[in-house]
């Protein structure tokens, strides 16, 4: 059963790591049926359906991000108000995310769906993959409303400390994707239109889920009066997710140019690079899982105006996702290849050379993780704490430097410029970041210190 907690008291390690760990081992599974997408599409449908569905990343991720970057914004807001105590302030905000996000949800859909065309060939997909990358998203954006709802009451739980609910969640999501995947794909030869289908039908699950949970704790238990439109509460909202989602979207804008760089290497390189790509998300997961833990424990804390154990927090936070990203590293230079080798059932000499492409990739990739690992606990952590604008910046640097690595290093380095690219864009960011923070806690400790006077 869904349940509060307050992490404005105890061990801040301790705390952290139990709160992360459930969302670490969602995103693992969120993670892993995107991989059995991957796996059953290219084994079963070969190279071709491989680097459509594959190749969909940046824009799948561009859309959707929007939505799940407003609904962070809103948990944000839910984090602050239930550390300070004030619950009567949860119902006002969580009403107001719910009106904001049925309007956000329309946005989305009609964008989404009337420029996916037009957007696949300014990207410059190759005809071998463009109407079968089109069929696939256009049933993953049916399925906006859903993932909006899921990011949304999973923001709520996350932001009261129920970090498990979400978890559930997602298992029994995982379950449902691999059995549809493999029963659309494989029994039903329905290809990319099957694949998809499977991840909008696991999607609804999670967010029925969650929606159960959160209608069961009293907290969230909201009346009519507080989904009546409020001025001044949407314009607190949309301040707090409005740079996240943006900070989305501007990086998506130089994933997008990326890709369309990837696209003008060729049909394998498209197939390899995309390939490692979508393994980036399992590098990442538990990045994003002590970035998330933290970005609630300093929701909290600084609701609860407790700024020390938010510094005591994000140092520790810090030193459990540069440790964490060092094994990672170490494990896909070990066993990287094999792990790609399972999504590729093709022509050997075709096979051959997409694992090598793929693999470079990885490699790359695994050495910029502890700078990534850095970037998602420095950037969460302001965001908790209320300044949404520095990492939204930082979308921007990731933009810049991303634009420049994918459009400058190939002339110099081949292919490697591409591939250098992506983690060149992570550097800037997190230096930016850390920057950051630590003119946002001066700030607020001089902000204390004339409140207290």
């Amino acid at each position: 059963m869904a349940k509060t907690r307050d992490m404005t008291v105890g061990n801040p390690a301790r705390l952290i790591l139990s709160f992360c760990l459930p969302i670490a081992a969602g995103n693992l599974l969120q993670q892993f049926y995107n991989i059995v997408d991957t796996l059953v599409i290219g084994r079963g449908e070969g190279v071709a359906a491989l680097a459509a569905v594959s190749g969909s990343g940046w824009l799948d991720w561009g859309i959707l991000s929007v939505a799940m970057g407003l609904a962070q914004g809103f948990g944000i807001q839910i984090a602050q108000s239930f550390g300070s105590g004030n619950h009567e302030e949860v119902k006002r905000f969580e009403g107001q995310s719910i009106f904001l996000s049925v309007l956000i949800v329309l946005f989305l859909e009609t964008l989404s769906q009337a420029f996916l065309f037009p957007a696949l060939q300014l990207l410059r997909f190759p005809e071998d993959t463009i109407y079968l990358t089109n069929t696939y998203l256009r049933i993953v954006f049916a399925g906006i409303p859903v993932v909006m709802g899921y990011n949304l009451l999973s923001g709520f739980l996350y932001a009261v400390g129920d970090s498990k609910t979400p978890l559930i969640a997602l298992s029994l999501a995982t379950v449902v994707n691999i059995v549809l995947d493999v029963f659309l794909v494989i029994s039903l030869r329905l290809g990319v239109t099957g694949a998809a289908a499977a991840t909008v039908s696991s999607q609804c699950i999670s967010f029925v889920i969650c929606l159960l949970a959160v209608c069961r704790l009293p907290i969230f238990r909201i009346h009519r009066k507080h989904l009546i439109p409020e001025k001044k509460a949407i314009v607190r909202l949309l301040k707090l997710g409005t740079p996240i989602a943006f900070q989305n979207a501007i990086i998506t804008v130089g994933g997008l140019i990326l890709q369309r760089v990837v696209n003008g290497f060729g049909f394998l390189f498209m197939a390899g690079y995309n390939a490692a790509a979508r393994l980036q998300g399992m590098l990442e997961l538990f990045g994003t899982a002590v970035g998330n833990a933290m970005g609630t424990f300093a929701g909290q804390n600084i609701g609860a105006k407790k700024l020390d154990r938010v510094r005591i927090g994000l140092r520790q936070s810090a030193q459990i996702a540069f440790g964490m990203a060092l094994v990672i590293a170490l494990l896909m230079f070990l066993f990287g290849r094999q792990l790609l080798a399972l999504f590729v059932e093709d022509d050997p000499e075709v096979v051959e050379q997409v694992l090598v492409y793929a693999f470079r990739f990885l490699r790359v990739l695994a050495c910029g993780l502890p700078c990534l690992y850095l970037l998602f606990v420095y950037r969460s952590t302001l965001q908790g704490l209320g300044d949404t604008f520095i990492p939204m910046v930082s979308g921007g640097v990731e933009l810049v430097m991303r634009i420049l690595g994918a459009l400058l290093l190939p002339a110099l380095i081949g292919e490697w410029g591409v591939y250098f690219a992506e983690i060149s864009a992570w550097i800037g960011a997190a230096i930016l970041l850390m920057f950051g923070y630590y003119h946002r806690i001066h700030r607020l400790e001089l902000f204390l210190a004339r409140e207290n006077e």
